[in-house]
């Protein structure tokens, strides 16, 4: 029988009433099923024929609204309420769990408060009873980090009363509601518990820890520390008080930019899994068993351990030995510092490395489901490597490629199984980031794309459907980033000021440090592929050959713009302001030769208005499915704050009208590089939002 959308109450001949909340897709707490939970909670107090109640059904919902006395009515109830929790208990829904007068849950089942990640805070309760009921250290790390624990975790910190297996629940749920009922196990409101609170001067040594914490990793968004406020609150002036002001500070973030640009980034994400003619035709995904990666380089050996993870055999292939060992011992090198830093066992690791094969020919390839080519960007030797490929693998292996340049029919052209080919563009470090980029030709069938997208998930990606060209969208978009930072240095601006500024801005690495960790010989690489096809908006500058002839190359070996030493930060290198000085007198475009005055701001326009530019020429060719897909590329591939909804809202926010009257200014000044692209000026002089569905010219 399916589930009754809404909320629905049943009174058995027990005398408990299940009350059940049901609200897909999205399992939002809105204000009709919050009115229907309050109806049917009054009903069962008023019934003479309800001695206890049960709350079940849909645990992983999010508050789209405030709603600070639900949980105030929950506790007060006359009749007790267990929470029988199963699966996800997440948010509103793991706030209506706390507000009951037990938990009973299912093993495995997962409880967490993430509305910090949309920017906003626990609304129905959360920062007051999860700390009573778990501890302020251990309630404060799972808020403000948004982390999931285990019903098997929370049965140890008392969280959750019993455990039992998932047949049990419900009836086990009854049992210990009408127990409570009858005296025989206690009536406890969690916001009233104090034992678990510590005392005052242990609390605000906590508090203040937290508010550190809060600095380091949320520098620029509000709801951390608000959030630690109003946790405060209640420990000082009582639970009811910090309910009060949990409340307050709610309604004062929803139309905050915060929360919308993170709601955004939160939808996108869950928008890029449809792709029209591929996920709505009815075909269904095939299980891959065995996967080969050609390279066993930075990209190959994180691409291999992204699929060991999850239990993925993988054969690696290099031309030779040497190579092939160091392949293996990269790869053995990410699972050891994954144990390391305590992200799995060094069980798990060995049964992750058991699954691993390394071979010098194609023998192992007879039976792959895929072949991920991963080998440096050269045209050649992949459409070699691709042509030996197809005569070696069976019929339905999927021939894909890492590249993260090169034409896709051209890497294939050589092949007859041209609807077979597609980009995997994974993003360095391969096992750590999370996007995958899915790059489709004309010629890809859309069984390949949805395999692909269904390996995506079963190894953690974010998968991102997008069209052929040079770059594809995160580095297509974002080349112009590097660029503008050389051009803002070549007129005499600080290169470290320029970093700062833009960290400062919400990207974890400013242009040049990024430069230095990717090494600087990727550009020189790649320098050509773009000059060939951008070449009319390109900026040339000699800096980094530069860089590179002064033995230069970044992290790589310890010395680029910064000193990098082992266990210590990177430092700004002063002795590099020679190779900037001769760089600057190389292209000589300071105005009268004296560096230009810029204001942070003028920094920030003058190296992301370009990318956005770009975006817009991303949008107009119809490279991606949705405007929002590239927002979703933008932070998971770029690490774009989502605290600012990707590029294209960000754009948005700042607006297009704006953007491109300076982005014209600028070119009047500099040149074509900030000459704004006609879908920029077609949307400015239409007012039209860049993230409106509205216009998207898809061609996938």
């Amino acid at each position: 029988m399916a589930k009754k959308n809404g909320v629905t109450m049943d009174v058995g001949e027990d005398g408990v009433a299940v009350i059940t909340i049901s609200n897909p897709p999205v399992n939002s707490l809105s204000s009709s099923i919050l009115s229907e939970w309050n109806e049917k909670l009054q009903e069962a107090n008023r019934r003479s024929d309800v001695k206890a109640i049960v709350l079940t059904g849909d645990m992983s919902l999010m508050p789209d609204i405030s709603f600070d006395v639900v949980g105030t009515l929950m506790e007060d109830s006359r009749k007790p309420i267990v929470a029988a929790v199963e699966g996800v208990a997440l948010g509103g829904g793991f706030e209506l769990a706390l507000a009951s007068h037990a938990r009973v849950a299912a093993p495995k089942a997962q409880l967490s408060l993430p509305e910090l990640t949309l920017g906003l805070i626990p609304g129905f309760g959360g920062t007051q009873r999860l700390p009573r009921l778990v501890g302020l250290a251990k309630a404060i790390d799972m808020i403000l980090l948004s982390k999931s624990i285990s019903s098997e975790e929370g049965h140890k910190l008392g969280l959750i009363d019993a455990l039992v297996p998932p047949g049990e629940l419900l009836s086990t749920s009854r049992k210990w509601a009408l127990d409570i009922a009858l005296g025989r196990k206690p009536f406890l409101r969690s916001l009233y518990r104090t034992d678990k609170i510590g005392s005052l001067s242990e609390a605000r040594a906590i508090l203040k820890n937290a508010r550190q914490l809060a600095k380091k990793i949320a520098p620029n968004m509000p709801q951390h520390h608000v959030c630690i406020d109003v946790i405060e609150e209640g420990i000082i002036h009582g639970g009811y008080s910090g309910i009060l002001k949990e409340g307050e500070v709610f309604k004062q973030l929803i139309p905050s930019d915060t929360v919308k640009a993170l709601v955004h980034v939160y939808f996108a994400q869950r928008a890029i899994s449809k792709v029209p003619n591929v996920t709505d035709v009815g075909l269904k995904p095939r299980h891959m068993k065995k996967v080969a990666v050609i390279g066993g380089g930075l990209m190959g050996s994180g691409i291999a351990t992204a699929l060991l993870l999850s239990n993925i055999r993988v054969v690696i292939k290099e031309i030779n030995s040497e190579y092939l060992l160091k392949g293996i011992k990269s790869v053995e090198a990410n699972l050891n510092s994954l144990v390391s830093r305590g992200k799995m066992t060094q069980d798990k690791a060995g049964e992750a490395f058991s699954l691993l094969k390394g071979v010098l020919d194609y023998t192992e390839f007879k039976d792959v489901d895929m072949v991920i080519e991963a080998v440096i960007e050269n045209i050649e030797l992949k459409q070699n490597i691709f042509k030996e490929i197809e005569e070696v693998c069976p019929p339905h292996c999927i021939l894909a490629s890492n590249t993260s340049t090169i034409d896709l029919n051209v890497i294939g052209e050589k092949t007859n199984s041209k609807d077979r080919i597609v980009g995997a563009h994974f993003f360095s470090p391969a096992h750590i980031m999370t996007l995958l980029e899915i790059v489709r030709t004309e010629n890809t069938s859309p069984r390949v794309i949805l395999d692909l997208m269904a390996l995506g998930k079963t190894i953690k990606k974010v998968p991102v459907v997008v069209g052929n060209c040079i770059g594809f969208t995160v580095n297509r978009t974002f080349f112009p980033y590097a660029q503008a930072a050389h051009m803002l240095v070549n007129l005499g601006v600080d290169l470290f000021r320029v970093d700062s500024v833009i960290t400062s801005f919400g990207l974890p690495l400013g242009p040049f440090m990024l430069g230095d960790l990717a090494g600087h010989g990727i550009a020189i690489a790649t320098k050509d592929i773009y000059d060939k096809a951008f070449g009319d908006r390109m900026f040339r500058s000699p800096l980094t050959e530069l860089l590179l002839k002064s033995g230069r190359n970044g992290k790589i070996n310890g010395r680029g713009y910064y000193i990098y030493q082992k266990g210590s930060k990177p430092k700004p290198d002063p002795s590099v302001l020679s190779v900037v000085e001769e760089s600057r007198r190389l292209t000589n475009i300071m105005p009268g030769g004296k560096p230009i005055t810029v204001t942070d701001k003028e920094i920030v326009e003058m190296i992301l208005f370009p990318v956005v530019n770009e975006a817009c020429r991303v949008l107009d060719e119809g490279v991606v499915i949705r405007a929002s897909d590239l927002d979703v590329a933008s932070v998971l591939g770029m690490s774009f704050p989502s605290y600012r909804g990707g590029v294209l809202f960000w754009a948005d926010t700042v607006g297009p009208k704006y953007i491109y009257e300076r982005l014209k200014r600028l070119s009047e000044t500099y040149g074509d590089f900030f000459k704004p692209s006609k879908y920029l000026e077609e949307m400015a002089m239409r007012g039209m939002l860049l993230s409106d569905p509205k216009s998207s010219r898809s061609r996938l």
